[in-house]
Order: C-alpha cells, then sequence, then structure tokens
C-alpha cells in the first residue's frame, strides 16, 4: 500500500503523518444566589479530530471532570491531514493534503462546536511538488503557524493576525537528504518546534535522517536555511531512522527525538547558544519479545517535565518514561495497550489528567486517565467512534456567567 501523505484517499499501512493541542468549554447560567461577578466556569471541551483520507474534521464534547465524550458528528467536510486549535482564540487550523499545501481556517462556536471557514491558503509556491502537510503548530509566543511539508521536503511558517487568521508565508525552506529506506528517497519534514531561547527552530526531518537547526527571528517569524544536511545546522540520526517528533524539556537544555522507522527514543543535550545538538541517550520504545513491523508515532512530554509519552504503532502500545529531574535522561515506567489499533497521535488534555488517543485502524478515539504523580495511564473504557483519526486538537474556552 502506498502510504506517502500526498496521495488524497491512500490507506496508509504504515507510519506517516503526526501531535499535537489546543484549547475550549461551554458555559453554565447563574444560579439565583451567585454574585453579579462570577468566577469564570468550565463546563466541557472540544476536541477537534482529523481523519485519514475521509476529507472529514469531527468534533467530540468533552467533560473533563466526569471523563465523558460526546459525539458531535463531522463538522467540516475538508480534508484534514492535521489539525491545530489556537491556544487562546476560537480558531481552528486545518492541513490538508491537496496540491499546493492548503491550510483552512476555521471559526469554533464554543456552544455547539460548530466550524465556519474564514479564510485558506496555500503555502507552496510551485504546488506540483507538494500535498502532504504532515503537520501544523502554533507557536504561541509569536503568532507564528508552524508547518511540515512531507511531500514537498519543506518547513514553512506563517503569521496569524490578531483575529486567528492567517497571512502569507512569510519563510519557506527547502530540506535536503535521503536515507537507505524505501519512504526515504528524499527530504520529508514531519516536525517543527521552536527552541526555548526564541533563536531557532528545529525541523525533525524524516527522509533525510536528520534533525535540521535553522536560525528563527520572532519578530519577522522567519526560518533561515540550515545550510547542507552535513553542516553544523544538523543533528544525524542513524541511518533508516525516520526522524519523527521533537519536545523540548522545560529545563530548555534536554530535547527528545522519536524515530518513526526504527522506534526509538533518543535523549539529546541542546546547546542554545551555538544551536547544536548532542547524542546522551537512545531507547528502544518496542517490547524485549517485538517482532513484526517497528513503528513509532507520537511523542509529548508532561507540563512539569516529568514524564514523557509514546505511541508505538507497530505495537499498538504507549509507553511512558520517567525523567531524571537533573540530568533528563529516560527510564520506562510503563507499557500499556492502546486499547485499539494504530495510535497515529495522541493529545495531552491540557489538565494533565487526560490523553486522547487517535486508534487511526481501528477508527476510535480512546480515553486514557494521567495519574499526575506517577505518569502511569489508565484506560477508561471511554471511547467515540471517529472514521480512521489522525490527531486531535482540543479548545478549551473559559467562560463567565
Amino acid at each position: 500500500m502506498n502510504d506517502h501523505p500526498h496521495v488524497r484517499g491512500a490507506r496508509p499501512h504504515g507510519p506517516s503523518r503526526r501531535t499535537v493541542l489546543g484549547a475550549l468549554t461551554a458555559s453554565v447560567p447563574l444560579l439565583a444566589a451567585a454574585p453579579a461577578q462570577a468566577a469564570p466556569t468550565r463546563t466541557g471541551d472540544l476536541l477537534y479530530i482529523g481523519t485519514w483520507g475521509r476529507g472529514q474534521v469531527h468534533a467530540v464534547r468533552f467533560d473533563p471532570v466526569h471523563g465523558t465524550m460526546t459525539s458531535l458528528g463531522s463538522v467540516a467536510q475538508v480534508s484534514s491531514n492535521w489539525v491545530a486549535a489556537h491556544p487562546t482564540r476560537p480558531v481552528l487550523y486545518v492541513a490538508g493534503s491537496e496540491q499546493g499545501g492548503y491550510i483552512r481556517v476555521f471559526r469554533v462556536a464554543d456552544d455547539s462546536g460548530a466550524l465556519q471557514q474564514i479564510g485558506e491558503i496555500e503555502t507552496e509556491s510551485v504546488p506540483a511538488g507538494s500535498g502532504g502537510l504532515s503537520y501544523i503548530g502554533v507557536d504561541r509566543r509569536s503568532d507564528t503557524l508552524l508547518v511540515a511539508d512531507f511531500a514537498a521536503g519543506t518547513a514553512a511558517t506563517v503569521p496569524i493576525g490578531g483575529d486567528g487568521g492567517l497571512g502569507a508565508v512569510a519563510s519557506r525552506v527547502q530540506e535536503t537528504g535521503s536515507g537507505p529506506h524505501p519512504r526515504q528517497q528524499g527530504p520529508h519534514p514531519h516536525h517543527v518546534v521552536i527552541d526555548p531561547s526564541r533563536r531557532f527552530a528545529l525541523v525533525a526531518d524524516f527522509g533525510a535522517d536528520r534533525v535540521f537547526v535553522h536560525r528563527y527571528d520572532p519578530a519577522t517569524r522567519a526560518l533561515s536555511a540550515a545550510g547542507t544536511p552535513d553542516g553544523p545546522g544538523s543533528y544525524a540520526t542513524a541511518p533508516g531512522s525516520g526522524p519523527r517528533r521533537l519536545a523540548f524539556h522545560p529545563n530548555g537544555r534536554t530535547v527528545y527525538l522519536l524515530n518513526e522507522l526504527t522506534a526509538d527514543i533518543q535523549t539529546l543535550e541542546w546547546d542554545a547558544r551555538q544551536g547544536l545538538l548532542a547524542h546522551r541517550q537512545s531507547l528502544t520504545t518496542n517490547a524485549p519479545d517485538h517482532t513484526g513491523t517497528t513503528s513509532a508515532a507520537e511523542l509529548a512530554i508532561s507540563r512539569d517535565g516529568r514524564f514523557v509519552y509514546v505511541s508505538n504503532r507497530g505495537e499498538n502500545t504507549l509507553v511512558v518514561f520517567s525523567a531524571d529531574r537533573r540530568t533528563g535522561l529516560l527510564a520506562e515506567v510503563q507499557r500499556i495497550p492502546c486499547a485499539g489499533v494504530t495510535p497515529w497521535s495522541f493529545t495531552l488534555h491540557p489538565g494533565g489528567r487526560w490523553l486522547f488517543v487517535a486508534n487511526e485502524v481501528s477508527s476510535m478515539v480512546n480515553l486514557f486517565r494521567v495519574d499526575p504523580g506517577s505518569g502511569q495511564l489508565t484506560d477508561t473504557g471511554t471511547s467515540v467512534p471517529v472514521p480512521n483519526p489522525d490527531c486531535v486538537a482540543v479548545r478549551v474556552t473559559v467562560t463567565g456567567s
């Protein structure tokens, strides 16, 4: 089967796209005895879920108090390789699979979960060379949308306006390189993150077996070129690794890298002065008796930096690691079934007590409880059907009564 993201309607059997995040809620009526200026209340969150090859975005109402999920069905008929919610505005961004690298902008109705399209941009100047956006994410501090185009081999930045709308592409960089795997015939950026110093952007490139390091200007929202694949602006993984996801530890000195094809997680040291990465540790996410397909997919870190979470598609598991407070080095603490088939991605709820797993092949979003003390996960048994979910974005709104 073809597992390249730029083929519309293709049903990838193995790994490819993926991660990450947002916020939401509804309001409750005032009680008769409540003061005129009642404290803000939260009565429910909205989950927006992309669907791989199905051309839909689904919505779910989530109650974070009782841990219940209620399907609102399809709320947009649009290609949805990846979705991202703005952290403070009622806006959802949806990355498509069409030629041109399309991103659509939707206004969110918090009371109903309905979406209204308010904008659309193309992120590629040469549409014939694109069509497989693998990631979009909001850099909150500079109000920038970060874009990884798997098919075109590019990373881009797009300014976000005051109303949440998108401006023209601020920068676009073409990565270079390849790897030994049949799916690594050219560069395939899979994730883009900004470092805590705000001076660099890191790009996990699946096809080049590299993490490219670009200079980043928060004022112009622009990335600079990284140079050659073997230059100082890149970190090389083992050939055939397929870098997929990155996460910075809150200490700002440690980066975690998840490799898709080898299903290992690396702990890297980050030098923010020079923009350099150095290897410190590698751990497999596979079980000791693993056989068959090897494929890791999603990576996230708890807000306090104590725990790191990974999904393994080859084994249909979630793996939890503890992070040493001083060194950032990892140790496995839990391995648990993902409650479905092919955990394409997952999202931690902003409150830190829930985790939503997009089990793509089993067409289900499953809810896990997070123990803040141990970091361990518990399958709640709660789920909602969604056709081939690929990612979950959370909108948490706080409304006054």
